[in-house]
């Protein structure tokens, strides 16, 4: 990865956060974006990545951010789109902005960076000698399966998870292979807190990390695995397999 060059977004902390540090572990070139300025000037002061303090639901913010990296590196090879939020709240309670509000941060900087390096990519006088391109889309296992007062929530992974198999046919032609993740429960803050029960509910007998993912982005961007296009992984130590009867 030492030739690379990676944006990721809501990259100061959690998943985000892991996913900054696996590429930085493997010499790539990194920037990350988010809206919380403390901690992503202290990953930024740790790792070396760069940080841009950006709120993605302004579509400006994130296309100057990205225009800018586009402007300073020539180009863009790899894109984690990873930037989300959690709100959870009863339907009755559930105005149609806040709605909006969650899929203006969820799902549409998943276009919006997407739609940006497949323009840079055209305008490129010889496209071919750009062979390389991935971009990796987190999405969730509420794409597939839900609880109450998470519409909101499970829209927005679940619009991730269908414009990431449209995105890598419209993609294919600029050499960007589109894949998404669905992570399922990964503890990002307490895990000596989590309890064997929460443990053992798992297949794989533990409550996954936030570095499961980055290894994840890590194999998807190995230029020999190309071959792995408009799918999703979902890693969630076994979960959404297991069947439950009460």
């Amino acid at each position: 990865m030492i030739d690379k060059n990676v944006f990721i977004t809501g990259g100061a902390q959690g998943i985000g956060r892991a996913i900054v540090n696996a590429f930085i572990a493997e010499g790539a070139q990194v920037a990350f974006c988010d809206s919380n300025k403390t901690e992503g000037e202290k990953l930024s002061e740790e790792s070396g990545a760069t940080f841009f303090l950006v709120d993605v639901s302004h579509k400006e913010e994130l296309e100057a951010c990205m225009n800018q990296l586009l402007f300073t590196w020539g180009d863009i090879d790899i894109i984690v789109n990873n930037v989300g939020v959690s709100r959870f709240s009863p339907i009755i309670e559930t105005s149609v902005e806040m709605f909006d509000e969650i899929l203006s941060i969820n799902l549409r900087p998943v276009f919006i960076t997407s739609r940006l390096l497949a323009i840079h990519r055209a305008k490129q006088t010889k496209p071919h000698q750009r062979s390389y391109g991935r971009i990796i889309n987190i999405s969730s296992t509420r794409y597939l399966m839900s609880e109450s007062g998470s519409e909101g929530y499970a829209a927005s992974k679940g619009g991730i998870y269908a414009l990431t198999h449209a995105l890598a046919i419209s993609l294919s032609e600029y050499h960007i292979t589109v894949n998404s993740i669905a992570p399922g429960w990964i503890e990002n803050n307490h895990y000596e807190a989590l309890t064997q029960r929460d443990h053992d509910q798992h297949p794989s007998r533990r409550v996954g990390k936030p570095e499961d993912i980055a290894r994840m982005c890590l194999f998807l961007c190995h230029e020999e695995n190309n071959f792995i296009n408009g799918e999703n992984i979902t890693i969630d130590g076994g979960t959404t397999k297991k069947m439950i009867y009460e």
